[in-house]
């Protein structure tokens, strides 16, 4: 009988909030990766050596074309698929550098918070979302 590890993936996201905070960035997953086609706060998998605002910013600056000023942590959510355990480490970035676009050819929107529930997420940001 053997035993299946569940593969752990530690992933860093970015709620970034307007100036006048009434909105929020969202992006929408490329159609050739899981849950192609949701939206999602933009960040990304973070190398092993990376602590999560390290990742964050490589992200942001890879998919956004943005450098992060000052953030700080949100909240940690963990959620269980059958094959992986995700660790979704979000961060609320209060201030950046840059003016953000898909820099990946993704489409990137300043959404209302309000209007948030009427983008379709994956289940993970869904929990986030609800909260």
């Amino acid at each position: 009988m053997s035993i299946k590890v569940k593969r752990r993936v530690h992933v860093a996201a970015a709620a970034i909030i307007s100036a006048d905070q009434q909105q929020v960035l969202i992006a929408r997953r490329p159609s050739n990766v899981d849950h192609g086609g949701l939206w999602e706060f933009p960040g990304g998998k973070l190398a092993p050596y990376e602590t999560g605002l390290e990742g964050l910013k490589r992200e942001l600056h890879e998919e956004l074309g943005v450098e992060i000023v000052c953030a700080q942590p949100l909240i940690r959510v963990h959620h269980e698929y059958p094959d992986k355990h995700i660790l979704l480490d979000v961060w609320q970035v209060h201030e950046f550098a840059g003016e953000p676009f898909g820099r990946e050819g993704q489409a990137v929107r300043w959404v209302p918070m309000s209007e948030l529930s009427n983008y379709p997420f994956q289940r993970l940001i869904c929990r986030f979302c609800a909260r």
